[in-house]
């Protein structure tokens, strides 16, 4: 099978590639740098299958293109699917599949890691070093210890957040519509969101973005938490009012925000943008929290995981090539 695959950088054509080799029947891969959208979907033309990432446009346009090229199957190398209108795949006959989970180790361990820079003012201490100064005043934190860490989102990297944070002697509560029974029996409270928001110390966001939680984290929501909470978001950025939330640090109702992922991310992450002025005034203005950290949407990005993603995606192609659809991860 011909694949496209969009929105390929070195490390991607380095994994898919390996992959790609270890399959019985390996695929044709064509490599694009660009994103897949209307004004690149002619890069598929002659291509069975599209393999695309989370900024690459899927919509109804898109979609339509890709069909009237012969293009059957959209192979998503990434958990969400927010980006594709599946309706409109539906319609058209193209078999949407993703991959389901990876490394959840991968994407909770980042969570973690964003905890416990904000909360012990690891990337202001470093630069503090570089330029010789050893003073603490300014990077006071606080013991983990016992602090009631809210979980939205108990799937497979919820959960490992969950059991991460427990070892460190947290209480965990969660909110999630099909609570995990082992996690349950583990010691984790699942609570309603109007009860979350006022007990937790952190608050981590791990579900998808669809409809019912597009900004989830909004003027409401922040106004119910309690005064002085850390909020962590490896989700996705449109679980987020973006806007909300920077009132919530201004008023100092978010004392810490650590995210990997923003809502209008597509035109800034996975680039090197430093020769070019920042456009975005929002994007800007979180940047000149010293409390806020923000990586580019690297949670997902370890050996284990690019390994698993390549693996799986392309994996799904060999299936649907075959007609084994009950072995695809279909969205």
């Amino acid at each position: 099978m011909k694949i496209a695959v969009f929105s390929t950088k070195p490390y991607d054509r380095e994994f898919l590639t390996a992959a790609n080799e270890c399959l019985e029947h390996p695929h044709q891969l064509v490599f694009h740098e660009s994103r897949l959208n209307s004004s690149s979907s002619l890069l598929a033309q002659d291509a069975n299958a599209v393999c695309c990432f989370v900024n690459d446009q899927l919509d109804a346009q898109v979609l339509q293109q890709l069909a009237e090229f012969g293009v059957k199957l959209v192979t998503l190398r990434c958990a969400g699917f927010n980006q594709v209108d599946l309706a409109e795949a539906k319609k058209l006959g193209i078999v949407v599949t993703r991959v389901a989970e990876y490394s959840p180790h991968a994407i909770a361990e980042h969570a973690l890691g964003l905890i416990l820079m904000l909360n012990r003012n690891l990337h202001r201490a470093h630069h503090r070093v570089r330029e010789n100064d050893y003073s603490l005043n300014g990077l006071l934190g606080f013991d983990l210890y016992q602090k009631t860490v809210g979980i939205i989102g108990t799937g497979k990297i919820g959960a490992t957040l969950a059991r991460i944070m427990q070892g460190l002697g947290c209480e965990v509560i969660a909110y999630d519509t099909r609570p995990d029974p082992a996690l349950a029996a583990a010691g984790v409270s699942y609570v309603a969101l109007e009860d979350l928001w006022p007990a937790a110390d952190i608050i981590s966001l791990h579900c998808p973005l669809n409809q019912h939680t597009h900004h989830l984290i909004n003027a409401v929501t922040i106004a119910q938490m309690k005064q002085g909470v850390m909020l962590i978001n490896t989700g996705r950025g449109g679980l987020i009012d973006t806007r909300a939330v920077i009132e919530g640090l201004k008023n100092k109702t978010i004392a810490h925000l650590g995210l990997d992922v923003y809502e209008e991310e597509a035109n800034l992450f996975f680039e090197n943008n430093s020769n070019s002025l920042l456009q975005d005034d929002v994007f800007a203005r979180l940047l000149t929290f010293p409390n806020v950290v923000i990586t580019g949407h690297q949670a997902f990005f370890t050996r284990e995981a690019l390994a698993a993603i390549a693996t799986t995606a392309l994996s799904n192609a060999s299936f649907f090539e075959h007609g084994e659809l009950e072995k695809i991860c279909q969205v």
